[in-house]
């Protein structure tokens, strides 16, 4: 490779090319492309404790990681029960949902633990950065605070004063003198990842990674960043909420899919042991198009609200729009409901929300949204005691559901009387008292029990 020979690279796929072009080809993006340089970089070995020869898998002793526990409930749940020394935890949301905040309340918990916390600025001076701790009341004796943003003095620190954690905020403000590449680029973002990648798995020093996002939601910077890491949790929801929802979509040390529930307070963030309550204790009773139902976030049940609106449209034909519900899986449903029940639905535009901003990923909440639907279409509510779960298939059928015993335990420990699901589902219960199970076996049979019960 010759010195100094200049690409162009796309800052949101990372695709390269010789000369500049308005439009990304992979990944459609408009003036994404940028100037860079290239460098001869020599390759980085990767040393470690085993040594550089293969072993056997069948003689590779086995150990349970030892995890160190935070203190907050909710933080701990979504990484698996505690940190993983050596692990790289990456953390995104967007400007102003609370990330900061809830890496120093952590870096707090950890320094009254006896560790040693290095806190890596790269946005904010140290005057700042104690300014935010004095109004959050943190007290943290063992917490070291760099306002430095290039990577090897950062590594150089790191190898002095040997902390036990180290927290980067953010990724995209490092950059390293190796590259000519201004920082946040595709080639500082992947260069400086790797360099700490290989820094924690030595060492055994836990970082946390804070990460910007783009417009699109997703961590700003190349895909290969999240592959990188350990474990990534994104922020959910809207900054203007009081509640703040973070899920976890990749953990090698736990279950992918878990959420903490947080609430934003004048003292940072504050977990909330029963997210279901939160989100159900504004929901009006007897009002047209609200459901009840049941996800599994993770290993967590959750009780969600689900809400729809039909309404006759203006046009020729009627609109779909879909907030926290896939709008595919939305319009494969209507076209169930209008096929098997003959509702006249393609004149009606249907307006689909989950609130509380939250993402509803599985197919166990198709039956709650179609009853809601049908809910508004008739005007007519559904008894706010019952809770419906359950999947429809094409045909109109009602399919079983996984975990239904959690979903039926944190039903009925929210005082609800009545759960609709799948007929398969109920027949595995034995005769509960506290609580009726209603099984369906069809989409017709549902809207029967639903609105005739």
């Amino acid at each position: 490779m010759k010195k100094n020979q200049t690409v162009y690279r796309c800052q949101t796929c990372g695709r390269q090319e010789g000369k500049w072009k308005g439009r990304c080809p992979d990944c459609g993006g408009f003036n994404t492309f940028m100037e860079e340089v290239l460098q001869e970089l020599k390759p980085t070995s990767r040393i470690l404790e085993l040594g550089s020869q293969p072993q056997k898998y069948g003689e590779i002793k086995s150990q349970e990681e030892k995890r160190i526990t935070t203190g907050i409930g909710e933080f701990d749940r979504i990484i698996g029960g505690g940190i993983v020394n050596g692990s790289i935890i990456l953390i995104g949301g967007s400007p102003g949902i609370g990330k900061s905040t809830l890496i120093l309340q952590v870096a707090e918990r950890l320094s009254q633990s006896k560790f040693n916390v290095l806190y890596v600025a790269g946005e904010e001076s140290e005057k700042q950065i104690k300014m935010r701790g004095e109004r959050l009341a943190i007290k943290a004796e063992n917490l070291y605070i760099l306002p430095e943003t290039n990577l090897e003095k950062i590594i150089a620190v790191i190898e002095q004063i040997k902390p036990n954690y180290v927290i980067v905020d953010s990724i995209q403000t490092l950059f390293t003198s190796k590259l000519e590449s201004f920082p946040g680029s595709i080639s500082q973002v992947r260069e400086s990842a790797a360099a700490l990648m290989m820094l924690a798995k030595q060492t055994g020093i836990t970082i946390f990674l804070i990460g910007h996002i783009t417009k699109e939601g997703v961590i700003a910077g190349p895909k290969a960043l999240e592959h990188v890491v350990d474990t990534v949790l994104y922020f959910e929801g809207d900054r203007h909420q009081n509640h703040r929802v973070i899920r976890a979509v990749k953990n090698r040390f736990g279950a992918t899919g878990e959420i903490g529930v947080f609430d934003m307070t004048e003292l940072g963030l504050v977990e909330v042991p029963n997210p279901s309550f939160i989100f159900l204790q504004e929901r009006p009773s007897d009002v047209p198009g609200s459901a009840v139902t049941v996800c599994m976030e993770g290993t967590r049940p959750l009780l969600m609200e689900v809400q729809a609106l039909v309404t006759e449209t203006k046009f020729g034909t009627g609109r779909r729009m879909s907030q926290g519900f896939d709008y595919n899986r939305l319009t494969l449903l209507i076209a169930i409901l209008e096929k098997r029940i003959g509702f006249p639905l393609f004149r009606e535009d249907i307006f689909i929300n989950i609130v509380g901003r939250l993402q509803i990923d599985e197919p166990s909440a198709d039956l709650a949204i179609l009853m809601a639907v049908t809910s508004s279409f008739r005007n007519t509510p559904i008894p706010s005691d019952l809770v419906i779960l359950g999947e429809v298939g094409l045909a109109g059928e009602i399919r079983g559901v996984s975990d239904s015993e959690n979903r039926v335990k944190e039903a009925k420990k929210l005082g609800f009387k009545r759960i609709v699901l799948p007929a398969s589902n109920s027949s595995a219960f034995k005769k509960n008292n506290d609580v009726r199970l209603i099984g369906v076996n069809s989409l017709e049979e549902a809207i029967l029990r639903v609105f005739n019960s």
